[in-house]
């Protein structure tokens, strides 16, 4: 019965951590600064409010092969989804990096042999035509590149969710490191932009706060007790919830190519999910 109640905190961690990540495709979208400078800054306020939560907690910084691993794919998987939010729209940014579970499942088999069931591809099969409707669209659109760096980011997504996977991972450290990281190579190119407006500033810091601290403490210490394959599935609001801010705040619309990619890799993958509870698998 504990197990259970600490299975089902764990799996709120998560749920709440997609909330948090939902605001990022607005607040990126309001602010008029390049993607990097962006990344920078609300890496290095995140980072802060990390390292406030080891602190209290007195938690030490694990530093080996496996943290430095996870600090990485929390750099890309920052760095490309700004990136990837100035260059495409946050429907498709947030959708095409949604994909992750897909990447976890392919990397679970091939790092750790979990060999995938019929249902594991039949889910893989589906969400990758749903991203060829995508890049259909984004080459309609002239947002190929953005596209392209929303996939990649997904995958460095799926590293995030395996950070406590294997001997030594620590999500903790791996979240604070590359975090700060981030923030000090990339927060130097802040001083090259000119709008330092109340608005600008208070979407900057909630971006740091909320979208980044807060979301990745949640995320930390919800994979603690949550397989990488569900943790990437149990995020199923984020894709829904962030273009919708994004419409509804910036006016931003969605194609109806794009749209039918969208339905495809979230009903796709939030079914698998429904399936993967129905069964008790983890």
């Amino acid at each position: 019965m504990k197990e259970a109640a600490v299975r089902r905190r764990a799996v709120l961690y998560v749920f709440l951590a997609s909330l948090c990540f939902s605001t990022g495709g607005l607040f990126i979208k309001l602010i008029p600064w390049s993607g990097l400078a962006i990344n920078g800054i609300r890496n290095l306020i995140g980072s802060g409010v990390i390292g406030l939560y080891l602190l209290i907690r007195h938690r030490r910084i694990v530093i080996n092969r496996r943290t430095l691993t996870g600090a990485l794919c929390i750099i890309l998987v920052t760095t490309l989804f700004v990136l990837a939010n100035k260059m495409t729209t946050a429907a498709n940014a947030i959708v095409l990096q949604f994909t992750a579970p897909v990447f976890v499942i392919l990397f679970m088999s091939l790092i750790y042999r979990q060999k995938p069931g019929r249902v594991d591809l039949l889910c893989c099969v589906l969400v990758l035509l749903g991203v060829l409707l995508f890049f259909v669209d984004g080459i309609q659109a002239g947002n190929l590149l953005g596209n392209l760096l929303a996939v990649l980011s997904g995958i460095s997504y799926a590293g995030v969710f395996m950070m406590n996977t294997g001997e030594g991972a620590d999500a903790f450290s791996s979240c604070f490191l590359g975090q700060l990281a981030s923030g000090v190579i990339l927060t130097p190119l802040c001083f090259g932009e000119t709008d330092f407006s109340l608005p600008t500033m208070g979407a900057i810091a909630a971006l740091g706060v909320v979208q980044v601290g807060l979301a990745y403490l949640l995320l930390s210490a919800g994979i603690q007790h949550t397989s990488p394959v569900s943790a990437s599935l149990i995020t199923g609001m984020e894709p829904i919830l962030n273009p919708l801010l994004v419409a509804v705040f910036y006016g931003e619309s969605v194609t109806p190519l794009s749209m039918a990619g969208c339905v495809i890799v979230v009903v796709s993958i939030v079914g698998y999910n429904v399936y993967l509870a129905r069964w008790h698998r983890t």
